[in-house]
């Protein structure tokens, strides 16, 4: 008789198992970034320490010593300085210019990141503005660019945008040293992340009370582009969103030359930065129902059982 031999299951490395570790949570009650924590320390493995970023929506006026109105009435502009030196070059040219700033905090964090076991690299100083684009602007804004047609809203969440996107190429995308980004720029909406876990952001930025009705937390486990800098961790944004994502997109470079004919360019060198950017085209610019603009990111394919 004989014997049938077993197939043999090769052994796999922990890290084999990586691909990102997501949690998201909401709920009506507000929610103390603390309970994120053991989630995000238990999916440790879905990460390599490369990129860390939480966001949080719905957010406690207390926290940032602001009134309700200002909370969610002004844009949240998230500035993470990598380069302390330029601060005063940036608020110039990209806040004081466009904006009434309302107020300004600094997040709080650790006095030395080096007391968080395997944090190798210095997080971003994170400086959060509180801001309202100025009335000469807008109307600079409608008349330069022909677009009389939208409202006061949109053409002030365009200027934001764009503000955002030429601040990022200025300071961090061009050649040379990068010294600062936008995490975030939404309403009641704030982004934070750099080099390391999801943990280690709540537990660097002191976030463990922080209250939010929604909070995301990612670790990132790149497996394409540079993977160390802190632009390249998650979530992304588009205007009022935050998006993570697990995994790798096949048709990334399609979807940048699509984005392109439309004078739109990635700038951190990852791929979910295209999705949130087709996110932001579908659902603000071109005004799609949400279920479509989801559909268009992800569809659902229909497998038809075979005719026997």
């Amino acid at each position: 008789m004989h014997k049938i031999a077993k197939p043999i299951i090769p052994y796999r490395k922990i890290e084999a198992e990586g691909g990102c570790g997501v949690i998201g949570v909401a709920s009506t009650e507000k929610i103390a970034g603390k309970h994120l924590l053991s989630a995000l320390c238990q999916m440790r493995d879905r990460g390599n320490g490369k990129g860390g970023g939480i966001a949080a929506v719905g957010l406690c006026p207390e926290f940032f010593n602001v009134d309700r109105a200002v909370l969610e009435n002004d844009y949240l502009l998230a500035i993470a300085y990598l380069d302390h030196n330029c601060q005063q070059e940036l608020e110039r040219d990209y806040i004081h210019s466009i904006f009434e700033v309302d107020h300004t905090f600094a997040m709080p964090h650790l006095s030395n990141y080096q007391a968080l076991d395997g944090l190798d690299v210095a997080p971003p100083k994170v400086i959060a503005y509180f801001v309202r684009v100025k009335k000469d602007v807008v109307a600079d804004f409608q008349e330069k660019s022909d677009v009389a047609s939208l409202s006061q809203q949109a053409a002030e969440d365009e200027i934001v945008y764009q503000n955002s996107y030429h601040l990022n190429r200025t300071f961090y995308a061009a050649a040379g040293e990068k010294r600062a980004f936008v995490l975030s720029h939404g309403k009641n909406l704030i982004v934070i992340k750099m080099v390391g876990y999801g943990d280690d952001v709540i537990r660097y930025y002191k976030l463990e009370e922080f209250l939010a009705h929604v909070w995301i937390g990612h670790h990132r486990y790149p497996t394409k582009g540079k993977v160390w800098h802190p632009g390249g961790a998650h979530p992304f944004v588009g205007l009022n969103e935050a998006l993570v994502h697990n995994g790798d997109f096949a048709n990334y470079y399609s979807m940048c030359e699509y984005l392109s004919q439309r004078n739109i360019y990635p700038l951190f060198l990852t791929d979910t930065e295209v999705s949130v950017l087709v996110f932001d085209l579908l659902y603000r610019n071109y005004k799609y129902p949400l279920e479509y603009v989801i559909e268009a990111l992800a569809p659902y394919i229909k497998v038809c059982p075979t005719s026997p």
